[in-house]
């Protein structure tokens, strides 16, 4: 990377959790100038406005949500069951971690940025279009292996478990209380193994 590419970096990485923790619109530039220890001309050198940050930002924190859910959809596990199953797993695992950092950015972006800014927006948009898109992707695989039943619409599988997912995170959240999110993640366990799942005869 060139010199300007590694502190665009640099401005990334250090305010990814600031930007997710206290929110793209609430973020000033002097935030950012101190959480970075950067000068507003280095900023403003390197970015147009603080909205192009907050745009290269969501990027980023959305790119390392989806190379973990990647991860637990992977190939590593040999089964489309066992890959939902880990993508459960890793949210029982590791809410501490998404938490601390400010909760899921895909959905702290989508309920600041609405209509408020459009950008933003779009890009969230895209995220939970692709999120929606690798879990149905390994549904669909799962009834071409007759693992999971063909009755069943991917698509709508893959966005119940979102849906789930995310209000379990903002309810947990909002209550500071694990439990929400543990309901929601119970509830996607038992739909991938009594309705999705073909059981042995």
């Amino acid at each position: 990377m060139s010199k300007a590419e590694k502190t665009k970096q640099f401005i990334i990485e250090k305010t990814a959790t600031l930007f997710n923790t206290k929110g793209y619109n609430a973020t000033s530039l002097s935030d950012i100038t101190q959480a970075t220890g950067l000068t507003k001309g280095s900023i403003y050198g390197n970015f147009q406005n603080k909205d192009q940050v907050a745009i290269e930002v969501y990027k980023y924190n959305a790119g390392l949500l989806s190379k973990i859910m990647s991860h637990s959809l992977g190939d590593q596990y040999p089964t489309s069951t066992d890959k939902l199953h880990a993508f459960v797993v890793f949210y029982r695992k590791n809410w501490r971690t998404v938490f601390s950092n400010g909760g899921c950015p895909l959905m702290n972006a989508a309920t600041e940025a609405d209509d408020s800014f459009p950008e933003l927006k779009q890009h969230v948009q895209k995220s939970f279009t692709l999120w929606t898109e690798r879990i149905s992707s390994v549904i669909v695989q799962g009834q071409k292996n007759e693992e999971l039943k063909t009755s069943v619409n991917a698509d709508e599988y893959a966005s119940l478990f979102i849906m789930l997912i995310e209000g379990g995170i903002l309810l947990s959240k909002t209550m500071d209380d694990e439990r929400f999110l543990n309901q929601a993640l119970d509830k996607v366990k038992d739909m991938i193994d009594h309705e999705l799942t073909i059981l042995p005869s």
